[in-house]
């Protein structure tokens, strides 16, 4: 493998160089990136192998001209202006810390500086593997909810089909001896992004067209998918059958590669493979060193992180917020009716009005590293709690499935002087908060618990605090 790296090291050279002045760009974004792979959480114990990978990929088989491609237009004035334009919303992103979206921005990074610096077919022939690098970023924890709530209602229709006697609620499998939940463990993501991955791999390998790359990418995906669900649905069987006394049940990690290599390794190795030819690629040109280029990088290094630097500066604390709740009494947060389980950073305070609770947890920005609107993971346990109704923005009503205790919630997030009701609105709204020198965030829930019958005294009560709460310094 050495000796083809050295081989291809012309064609690799370019592309590393690319990579390595855009990470100096981007390097916050890059540094916290390289903090995630070492975290090896669940959603991204493939991170750090993959950027390896990429590495490898672009040393022993790196993108290639095709000699009949045109070169004669590069558009390398085209490629200059795209790059400063993508740092420019890189900073912006940057400044508000909506981590996604700026990792989601470093992929195009990497193509505007390859197209700045080796034309437009030089940027095209970068783009698989620029593709199977993004698989490495922190973006994947926004679709578990998603493959869970997929799993679940596959893995319910093929329970039913089996004729086993079960209840099933959402991503509840309730068995005559016990109930086993499909919770975000159970999504899949693994073996999904892991597919995906020896999919991409696959096509730049074989330098497969688009066809041939979307028809990869689909069977592979599907083989993920469907491995995990049958893994769930042994999981179940076995559980019914042994009345949820098999070890399997509460050691399944082994069971579930086998399941999946009983998937996967017939539908790669019988994959039809080529080999390139070592004299159909043409060289691109780098003029990393011309004038044109350097004064490509010194703009997108002034708009990104020089103007990044000048912007963050430090400012003193603002009064906290008070929520007026009429004829209150201070609380305990973990009286509220569903318990919630928030982050340390914040702040909390609760408040009971009769058969209302209302919580207020609130935090500040005092550092440029901090985040306005802090990440919130799932505040309680959707497994027990399941969502029954929604009345409107921010009012929802949830069923307790083991007690069948019905409570009405209303929420919302005030970041600054902007009110979101739900996480991503609060999300976007740190952009006009922090331009606006802003740095105050809220998170306010209320709760009232539902009579036997019915709900509507519980919903009218919160739903007239969501419309007269003030929030006062």
């Amino acid at each position: 493998m050495l000796r083809k790296a050295l081989d291809n090291l012309p064609l690799s050279r370019p592309y590393l160089i690319t990579t390595v002045v855009a990470a100096i760009i981007f390097y916050p974004t890059w540094i916290r990136l390289g903090k995630a792979w070492l975290e090896f959480e669940q959603v991204l114990a493939h991170g750090l192998a993959t950027a390896t990978i990429f590495l490898v990929l672009l040393l022993i088989h790196p993108p290639a001209l095709a000699n009949h491609q045109a070169y004669s237009r590069p558009h390398y004035l085209a490629g200059a202006v795209l790059l400063v334009t993508t740092t420019l919303i890189w900073a912006l992103l940057e400044l508000v810390r909506l981590d996604t979206l700026t990792f989601m921005v470093l992929p195009a990074g990497l193509i505007t500086m390859a197209w700045a610096f080796l034309g437009l077919q030089g940027a095209l022939a970068f783009i698989p593997h620029v593709l199977l690098f993004s698989l490495s970023l922190p973006i994947w924890a926004d679709i578990v909810p998603f493959l869970v709530e997929l799993a679940s209602m596959v893995v319910g229709s093929w329970v039913s089909w089996l004729g086993m006697t079960a209840l099933i609620e959402g991503n509840s499998i309730t068995l005559p001896y016990g109930r086993m939940v499909i919770a975000d463990g159970c999504s899949g993501i693994r073996y999904f992004v892991i597919s995906i991955l020896l999919a991409m791999m696959t096509s730049i390998l074989n330098d497969y067209r688009w066809r041939g790359w979307l028809i990869t990418l689909a069977i592979s995906a599907i083989i993920g998918l469907v491995a995990n669900w049958v893994r769930i649905t042994i999981l179940v069987v076995v559980g019914h059958e042994t009345n949820m006394q098999h070890e399997l049940i509460n050691d399944h990690e082994t069971m579930g590669w086998i399941v999946y290599a009983g998937f996967i390794l017939p539908a790669f190795y019988f994959s039809p493979a080529h080999k390139r030819d070592p004299d159909s690629a043409a060289k691109p040109a780098l003029t990393l060193c011309n004038r044109t280029n350097l004064i490509t990088v010194l703009l997108a290094i002034a708009a990104g992180p020089l103007a990044l630097a000048i912007i963050q500066s430090p400012s003193s604390a603002d009064p906290s917020w008070k929520l007026e709740l009429p004829e209150s009494q201070i609380s305990d947060a973990d009286d509220l009716p569903i318990t919630l389980e928030l982050p340390e950073s914040l702040n909390l305070e609760a408040w009971r009005s009769g058969d209302l609770w209302a919580l207020l947890a609130q935090s500040q920005k005092k550092t440029a590293d901090q985040k306005l609107v802090p990440y919130l993971p799932r505040m309680f346990d959707t497994s027990l709690w399941q969502l029954q109704e929604t009345f409107g923005r921010g009012l929802h009503r949830y069923r307790n499935i083991q007690t069948n205790e019905q409570v009405i919630v209303g929420q919302w997030f005030q970041v600054g002087s902007h009110r979101g009701w739900t996480y991503k609105e609060a999300k976007l709204f740190q952009i006009p908060a922090i331009l606006a020198q802003e740095k105050q965030f809220g998170l306010i829930v209320l709760q009232n618990r539902c009579a036997q019958r019915n709900c509507e005294r519980a919903r009218e009560n919160v739903q007239n605090a969501v419309n007269s709460i003030q929030l006062a310094r």
